[in-house]
């Protein structure tokens, strides 16, 4: 018999259905319905603009997590002048509907605010510290996941300004340092929300980024995951390698989340380009060939992580090719709206095999059923009586009151 490679990822539980008073109700029938899944299935949000309304369900039927950006530069372009409302607009609809969020990044040296560069450092760090205090503290119970701190690694050396000069946020990494920097940012976030779940992010996945996390985590600081970009723009890493990433940062103890991936269904991007900003080109279309190759992979990428025990989420990178990073074509939907193969692949397993279709049920003369699917937010409703229930990773045995 074939070792079941998810059952990390299975709750089986013993559920006793009882009323809003917490008697058991033997031989009723119910219907259970999965609403949400506990590993976090996450990609970036389609547009909230009107007219929208199929991209919004295409996205809705494959994803329950998403990912809002707040880059600086673009979140407070002016200062003082922010898009406070629009984001908080997008959030609010999203959660309405079941949707976990997460913020995107507090502290990155790149779509920063370049209004801030001129200042002294003194005067900009206070401004990143009161940037981060002001977004967490206002989205705190609706955005209560972030990614702290971006590209650390990097960030001291970064240059992109057309005269060589480094912008506000890397000169401030560079006097500080990259420890001090991550601790800046977590420190400042954990301080309006101290139950937020703070990231560390980066695309660098070799021994600097794990000599960071180990230095983070030797100076005290708290971080609450290891977060992973895989922007597999020249192609995919494959099993072998996707495993190895995943053991070399599960060594610290903390939960992998892939917060950044990307497949593409076009020509890949030639090999020998160093940073993947620097590959433009003027039309970089989906192919056939291209389609079959990215839902292969697709199933292949996702596979493999679900199957890690360390690995407790997976964001996909650009729900479209109409607004996709660099106008690749990484999207799970193409330009005209309609969805490629790796989109059907995809929602196949993560609202297929992994996935519980509703069941009609009949509780037992205890009141009691028997329930074996992935982790998550599941419904039980007996007529107009319903109940929710979050089954852990497990066995476990709960009790859910039905009310109408």
């Amino acid at each position: 018999m074939t070792a079941d490679r998810y059952a990390h990822r299975k709750s089986n539980a013993i559920i006793t259905v009882t009323d809003a008073h917490g008697n058991p109700i033997p031989g009723q029938p119910v219907l259970v319905k999965q609403l949400q899944h506990a590993f976090g299935f996450g990609c970036t949000p389609p547009t909230m603009d009107d007219g929208e309304d199929q991209s919004r369900e295409r996205w809705q039927g494959l994803f329950d997590t998403a990912t809002l950006a707040f880059y600086w530069g673009r979140y407070e372009p002016t200062r003082g002048v922010t898009e406070r409302e629009k984001l908080l607009k997008s959030a609010q609809w999203l959660a309405n509907r079941g949707v976990r969020l997460k913020g995107h990044p507090l502290v990155w040296h790149t779509v920063k605010a370049p209004w801030v560069d001129p200042l002294p450092l003194p005067v900009a760090e206070e401004l990143l510290r009161g940037r981060i205090r002001r977004e967490v503290k206002d989205f705190a119970g609706l955005i209560d996941s972030w990614d702290a701190i971006n590209e650390v690694v990097i960030m001291p050396e970064f240059v992109n300004e057309p005269d060589g000069v480094r912008n506000a946020i890397t000169r401030l990494c560079a006097d500080k340092g990259r420890v001090p920097m991550v601790a800046l940012a977590i420190d400042e976030a954990r301080s309006q929300n101290p139950g937020a779940q703070l990231i560390l992010n980066d695309f660098d996945l070799g021994p600097r980024y794990e000599q960071l996390v180990e230095e983070v985590l030797e100076a005290g600081i708290r971080v609450d995951a290891v977060g992973l970009q895989s922007h597999m723009h020249k192609g995919f890493r494959g099993e072998a390698q996707l495993n190895d990433v995943c053991q070399r940062f599960a060594r610290f103890g903390l939960p992998l989340h892939w917060t950044e991936t990307t497949l593409l269904s076009g020509d890949l991007m030639p090999t020998h380009v160093g940073d993947l900003n620097d590959y433009v080109v003027d039309d970089w279309p989906t192919t056939p060939a291209g389609e079959a190759r990215q839902a292969e992979e697709i199933v292949r990428h996702y596979s493999t992580l679900v199957a890690h025990p360390a690995v407790q989420s997976i964001t996909y990178w650009g729900f479209d090719d109409a607004t996709a990073w660099l106008g690749a074509p990484c999207g799970l939907i193409r330009t005209d709206g309609s969805p490629k193969p790796a989109y059907t692949a995809l929602q196949n397993l993560i609202r297929g095999d992994w996935w519980l279709d509703p069941v009609e049920m009949v509780t037992d003369g205890d009141g009691r059923i028997s329930l074996s699917a992935f982790a998550g937010l599941f419904e039980i409703a007996a007529g107009r009586s319903k109940g929710t229930v979050q089954l852990p990773v497990g066995e476990v045995q709960l009790e859910v009151p039905l009310a109408a």
